[in-house]
């Protein structure tokens, strides 16, 4: 339940994300916008790390280097973002979005990547990819 509730929370503030950035670049531009957020996802983060004070830090070296560059994709996840919303508008945007991430995630469950437990997917999954993309065509109309 407790996971449930996270992801709600994440999917409702991409959405919120993806619609402030956007009236951000409008004034300042597209990559001033994501630098901009980047800059204050991380102040938010560390904010919350002084108070936390979990003292994991020392494991760092345990992460693989490709990894850590997890805040370069975030860029170009909100570069992206601002440019559907502009281009596209919010609904179609968070739908096409949604689709790309299944397709991804996808990919990573089936294949075992990143040292993620291999799964199957069967008939059931494709069906529900299938219904979504149909979701997207009907919206896009």
């Amino acid at each position: 339940m407790k996971g449930s509730i996270f992801a709600v929370l994440g999917g409702a503030f991409i959405t919120i994300q993806g619609v402030a950035n956007t009236a951000i670049s409008e004034s300042i531009g597209t990559w001033q916008a994501a630098a901009l957020t980047q800059l204050t996802g991380f102040i938010a983060a560390l904010l919350v790390l002084l108070v936390i004070k979990d003292g994991k830090w020392t494991q760092i070296k345990r992460v693989k280097p490709l990894y850590l560059f997890g805040g370069t994709f975030a860029a170009i996840v909100i570069f992206s973002n601002v440019k559907g919303i502009q281009l596209i508008g919010v609904t179609l945007t968070i739908a096409v979005l949604l689709i790309a991430q299944l397709g991804i995630t996808f990919l990573v469950d089936g294949k075992g990547w990143f040292g993620v437990k291999k799964q199957k997917m069967a008939l059931p999954q494709f069906l529900g990819i299938a219904m979504m993309i149909a979701g997207v065509l009907i919206l896009s109309f």
